[in-house]
């Protein structure tokens, strides 16, 4: 039920706002990937990404003094850390790297519906009609915004099944997070999931020294961005706002990003969009606009009529619309 007063319309547009600058943060992503994965392994990237995170999160914990979270956090911290934060990256910069860009945001924003359905199962999360009408419409332009952006022979097996094992991981990895919201800040649940993911990468510490020494400042440089921004900013406002709604509900807004990367590679790439682009990126927006819409409210209507025989007045319910 949604809470109609005013503090909770309040916060109701709050965790909007936050998701908003995740969504914008994370298009933004798309285009740093693009230059720091020409110089850095998909592992190199994600630990130099996730270790950057790591410093500017726990920097703003310290400072905060908000300490370690209550135990009935770390379940959901370990698991979304290690799947988000560690898993999800790895593969997704790799899988980036096996096929074209349309292909991935084809089969990674299958992701938002996983997190719905994922929801649903555990959270015991609803699922409206709307809700349900509106990724399919976001979900339709995904796939014409992938199609549009598709190069000749630009899938292979591998890549689709690493687009894949992403859009799983990620959508694992939110409702993970979800419990944890209720017990932890969305501060200390992003910093320990990040630090989570940097252990996870460890691995590939040899290989981002060997690829910083020889990358160029640039990509180094889009590297960190991707921690302070993408990471340690847009992961700590989802965490934010996801602790405010429902997963499936938030995990639809993420259907503006392909819109975002559209415009984003429009004005900073000079890479002018097809009308199929267009096309799929309004249907991207649209459907969003549809899961965030609220059915018609009820209302309810006492007519005055006149008792017969001492029975009282009946109220009528009546739809607003």
């Amino acid at each position: 039920m949604t809470n109609s007063s005013p503090t909770g319309r309040r916060s109701e547009r709050l965790a909007l706002a936050a998701a908003g600058v995740s969504v914008v943060l994370w298009a933004s992503a798309f285009v740093s990937i693009r230059s720091a994965g020409d110089a850095y392994s998909p592992g190199a990237l994600a630990l130099g990404r996730l270790l950057a995170g790591t410093a500017v999160l726990g920097v703003l914990l310290a400072v905060r003094r908000e300490g370690l979270p209550p135990r009935a956090a770390w379940r959901g911290i370990a698991v979304s850390g290690l799947l988000w934060f560690g898993l999800y990256m790895v593969v997704l910069n790799w899988g980036e790297q096996q096929v074209d860009a349309g292909t991935a945001a084809m089969v990674v924003n299958i992701g938002p519906i996983l997190i719905a359905l994922l929801g649903a199962r555990f959270l015991g999360e609803r699922l409206p009609p709307r809700l349900v009408a509106g990724m399919g419409v976001s979900f339709a332009g995904a796939v014409a915004v992938g199609l549009s952006m598709s190069g000749d022979g630009g899938a292979n097996v591998l890549g689709v099944a690493l687009c894949l094992l992403a859009a799983v991981t990620y959508a694992a990895g939110v409702v993970a997070q979800k419990p944890a919201l209720a017990h932890g800040s969305a501060l200390q649940v992003t910093f320990f999931g990040c630090l989570v993911g940097a252990v996870v990468c460890l691995p590939f510490s040899g290989q981002l020294v060997s690829d910083a020494a020889d990358a160029p400042l640039p990509a180094t440089l889009n590297m960190v961005y991707l921690g302070v921004f993408p990471t340690a900013l847009a992961f700590t406002t989802w965490a934010y706002a996801l602790a405010r709604t429902t997963a499936g509900k938030l995990g639809a807004t993420t259907y503006v990003v392909p819109a975002l990367v559209v415009l984003m590679s429009w004005l900073f790439l000079d890479e002018v969009p097809a009308w199929l682009t267009l096309v799929g990126g309004a249907l991207c927006l649209a459907g969003v606009a549809v899961s965030r819409s609220r059915p018609p409210r009820r209302r309810e209507r006492t007519e005055d009529t006149e008792p017969e025989s001492g029975s009282a007045a009946v109220p009528v319910v009546a739809d607003a619309g």
